[in-house]
């Protein structure tokens, strides 16, 4: 299992399946002006 983490607010931005656990680091796609709610 894997995640998306943005870069600038650290707030989830989506989940990804892997073989390992792995942490990726992006942008939001609208400047970080949301209301992510992770899914756990």
């Amino acid at each position: 299992m894997g995640t998306i983490v943005c870069q600038a607010c650290n707030s989830t931005i989506d989940h990804f399946e892997d073989e390992k656990v792995t942490v990726l680091y992006s942008k939001c796609d609208d400047g970080c002006a949301h209301d992510h709610i992770a899914e756990e």
